[in-house]
């Protein structure tokens, strides 16, 4: 998947333009890189088109450990609304979009290794997947 394709489904899915799509993807998949061990970050932004792939892999000088923090749903999306330039109304929607259009961006591996490492509220934000993901993705 390319970047451009990446936002605008988020764009899609989140009901948002593409720039605010994009904010919110960045600020959740910097969310997603606290939350998992930074392997499974680094595993996950491997297959990530350039210009996603920074957000999980380089996380600012305050963040460089190597073991996941412990916080639940609404702290993620608390911690995505805190970042500068999201409306606050949008974060639930945005990281719902952006873990969607992830699962379809990786392998299924790797996003369930990534959603293994979540509580199982995570999975209730995640869109089902289509019988055509299914077939696509070698369900």
């Amino acid at each position: 998947m390319e970047y451009e394709d990446f936002i605008n489904a988020v764009a899609t899915r989140a009901k948002v333009s593409t720039d605010q799509a994009a904010t919110l993807t960045r600020a959740t998949l910097e969310t997603l890189g606290d939350r998992i061990s930074a392997g499974q970050a680094e595993d996950i932004a491997y297959q990530l088109p350039g210009g996603l792939d920074d957000h999980l892999r380089k996380p600012p000088p305050h963040r460089r450990e190597e073991h996941a923090k412990s916080f639940g749903l609404d702290e993620f999306v608390r911690r995505v609304a805190d970042h500068p330039a999201i409306d606050r109304a949008l974060a639930g929607a945005g990281v719902s979009a952006v873990l969607t259009t992830l699962r379809e961006a990786v392998s299924r591996d790797e996003f369930e290794g990534a959603v293994a490492q979540l509580p199982k509220e995570f999975r209730q934000l995640i869109e089902p997947v289509s019988a055509g993901d299914r077939q696509r993705r070698g369900s």
